[in-house]
């Protein structure tokens, strides 16, 4: 039995996992974001005297495969941090650290929409962009522990260059999530719009939100295409927040096999259908895993 963590900005999820039956969901608490110590209580909280393997960790962030360190924004008492270590010598368990898109990824290559694909590249379309990838059944991470992150590259020139958190201008992430979409629209059109108004008034034939999503098309998918042939990934699962708007993934999937090499009359860009929890669903995958060796 290993114990699973998802740990985002605002929310600690737990779950228990024997590598068979589906996950013993144990709820969720707050995310102590400023205090190391209330942090690592916080996991400890969710032993309760259990008989337990090791402890498998998704985390919005990014480990250093090399140092261990991991790049955090949102959570700012673990930026910079040798997490495993220090959380294996809190709760005196073995801990592997990932992050959660790759964690995402894994979940929908093994019980989600990548089941039968031999390359997935999972997608995350929310607040922003990010990704993780599967290749032969086996999560990549790469370099510094970003493969997958397809969010980070240019795809805008000024004067639409908007900021990115990673330092750089006019990213995909900057311009094709949910910020980015009310960015294109505030630019295009002079107001401020949520993209949750932006998206149903493009469903109904809106002209200002047409003319905004047709240029969100054209931003992301020559970056996607590009991904998707250098991978060669088969399926594209996608989860966030404008995964939930059916009819802009059934756009992107159109748009999308146009672009690529592979041509297939059967959808590629599909939503996520891993449940319940798809970050602790890889995490579990991943420890039951590293914990067997």
């Amino acid at each position: 039995m290993i114990l699973c963590f998802d740990i985002g900005g605002s929310r600690i999820k737990g779950a228990l996992s024997d590598g068979c039956s589906p996950l013993t969901l144990l709820g969720d608490v707050p995310t102590p974001g400023a205090d190391f110590d209330a942090f690592l209580a916080a996991l400890r909280g969710f032993l309760q005297g259990r008989d337990l393997r090791g402890v498998a960790i998704a985390i919005a962030g990014v480990v250093s495969p090399d140092t261990g360190r991991i790049k955090v924004a949102n959570i700012p008492c673990a930026d910079g941090r040798g997490l495993a270590d220090e959380v294996r010598a809190a709760l005196g368990l073995p801990v592997l650290v990932l992050n959660d898109a790759d964690c995402f990824a894994l979940a929908e290559a093994r019980q989600g929409a990548g089941r039968g694909h031999r390359n997935v590249f999972g997608v995350i379309l929310g607040t922003g962009v990010g990704g993780g990838l599967v290749l032969n059944g086996q999560l990549v991470t790469g370099a510094g522990g970003y493969a997958g992150e397809w969010g980070h590259g240019p795809v805008i020139a000024p004067p639409w260059d908007f900021p990115c958190g990673c330092g750089s201008r006019g990213c995909v992430d900057a311009v094709c999530g949910a910020r980015g979409l009310e960015r294109l629209h505030r630019c295009l059109h002079g107001v401020e719009v949520p993209s949750t108004v932006i998206l149903a008034d493009w469903q109904v034939g809106e002209a200002c939100a047409m003319q905004t999503i047709a240029l969100w098309l054209d931003l992301i998918v020559p970056p996607l295409a590009m991904v998707t042939n250098t991978v060669g990934a088969s399926i594209l699962p996608v989860g966030g927040g404008l995964a939930s708007v059916m009819p802009l993934l059934v756009a992107l999937d159109l748009r999308l096999r146009k672009a690529i090499l592979h041509q297939t009359e059967l959808p590629i860009v599909v939503p996520a259908t891993c449940r319940p929890e798809p970050g602790l669903v890889g995490a579990a995958e991943a420890g039951i895993e590293a914990f067997a060796r």
